[in-house]
């Protein structure tokens, strides 16, 4: 029998509207909503919500959750979980993992494990490389959430620079395609510089000379042409600067576009002014540019030229992150903060709550054609978050849930607090606690 929970009094951040009402979850999704209140049956779990927001759980279309193979960074269970309690429901995966996920076996393994063990629901990309065309092209565009291809330095076999393989690629493949783009040769060029310049000793405020604007537009440009030529469905992840933004468009709805654009918290938060202060722990490719990039990014994001917010999580030791800046790898954690850094951008007035739940739950369900997830419709599945915009929280070490147990906004305190975050109708995370007596769900797409 369908387990039954009415949420009361809360106000629902949804379509572009907030307003007060009721939400009723039967078994795995929302079975009625009501803005003149629901009366509670005599089996139902009620939950008072009086001064909470009621929104859709983000889904985050930029992970790197580190298994397999690189687990002594991540595991696919530890950041799921704190993902869910940062209030973030839905992830999508990057195949940049040891062994690299070039083929479908690798990504059906990916799959299984999170079967088991992602208290979040989830999908995964596939992988191109240089020579492995004939494994994408079998990628069944249904049940996986794109095909991810490294335009810019990448681990393993994972860089794709030959212009033959990126031409067949965007011709052949007709599921979205998701790209990192930065010149590859501009970047080792730049780096070369600074070697010549530095020794070992290059500054860590060097790195956005180094992984240059120049070096990003010219990557981004050349994806936006080869999916022009060949009518790609084409997505270019965590945009950096603000010359890249002209080669986006807010003419059309975002259902009809075929090119859309992502940006990621650290790149709305963060500036090359911070450096200094954070050192490698805020080293992440793209890098984090200035303060006229940044304002940019976040005013395109208030235009819809930039369609969705993501995380780009990608967590390392800090015993790797503790090293000078050649040897220091870049990215970083993100998925437990990333809401409370909207909300608190919110509180300054740079986003509505609106703009927010549409950039991290509406447009990602427009964008990947994800089947009925991504806004609190009756029928859909019942992935919420209840939020307090009142409760502050302070980052601490002891409050992280990363399995490298550390954050760049460690001391931050943040104006809100994820209360709940409900998974396909399962409350899993509440007040700090888990229940993983059930686990994500694969999401689908319907295309």
């Amino acid at each position: 029998m369908n387990s039954s929970i009415l949420i009361q009094g809360a106000t629902l951040v949804n379509e572009n509207e907030i307003f007060e009402a009721d939400l009723r979850i039967v078994g795995e999704r929302i079975e009625e909503i009501n803005r003149n209140g629901l009366s509670a049956k005599s089996d139902e779990h009620v939950i008072d919500a009086k001064g909470l927001h009621l929104m859709p759980g983000m889904i985050d279309d930029q992970v790197h959750f580190r298994e397999p193979g690189l687990t002594h960074k991540a595991e696919i269970y530890t950041e799921a979980k704190a993902a869910v309690a940062g209030g973030i429901t839905s992830f999508m995966e990057m195949p940049n993992t040891v062994p690299n996920t070039l083929t479908q076996e690798l990504l059906a393994d990916k799959y299984a494990v999170a079967a088991q063990k992602s208290l979040a629901n989830y999908s995964f990309f596939m992988g191109a490389s240089n020579d492995n065309l004939d494994e994408v092209l079998k990628t069944d565009a249904s049940i996986v959430c794109g095909v991810k291809v490294f335009m810019g330095s990448s681990t393993g076999n994972m860089l794709v620079d030959k212009e033959e393989v990126l031409d067949n690629l965007f011709r052949n493949c007709s599921m979205l395609i998701a790209t990192h783009c930065e010149d590859e040769p501009a970047v080792r060029a730049n780096m070369q510089a600074a070697v010549e310049k530095y020794g070992e000793d290059i500054p860590i405020s060097y790195h956005p000379i180094i992984r240059s604007a120049e070096a990003c537009y010219k990557s981004s440009s050349k994806a936006v042409e080869l999916a022009k030529k060949y009518n790609t469905r084409l997505h270019i992840l965590h945009i950096s600067t603000a010359k890249e933004l002209e080669l986006f468009s807010n003419r059309l709805p975002l259902k009809e576009k075929k090119i859309t654009a992502e940006a990621c918290i650290h790149h709305l938060w963060f500036t090359d002014e911070d450096y200094d202060k954070f050192g490698t722990n805020i080293k992440w490719n793209p890098a984090v540019k200035t303060k006229l990039d940044r304002e940019a990014i976040r005013k395109a994001v208030n235009e819809n030229i930039i369609d969705v917010i993501a995380t780009d999580h990608a967590p390392h030791t800090i015993f790797e992150k503790d090293n000078k800046y050649a040897k220091a790898p870049s990215g970083g954690p993100l998925v437990q903060h990333a809401l409370p850094a909207l909300f608190q951008m919110h509180e300054q007035g740079v986003f509505s709550l609106e703009k927010i739940v549409s950039k991290t739950s509406h447009s990602l369900a427009d964008c990947f054609q994800i089947k009925d997830r991504g806004y609190l419709r009756e029928g859909y599945y019942a992935d919420l978050v209840l939020v307090d915009l009142k409760q502050s929280s302070t980052v601490s070490e002891e409050s992280l849930h990363y399995k490298c147990s550390w954050s760049p906004f460690e001391g931050t305190t943040f104006s809100s607090s994820v209360i709940k975050t409900f998974v396909s109708g399962h409350l899993a995370y509440n007040n700090g606690e888990f229940n993983e007596s059930k686990q994500g769900q694969r999401m689908t797409f319907n295309r």
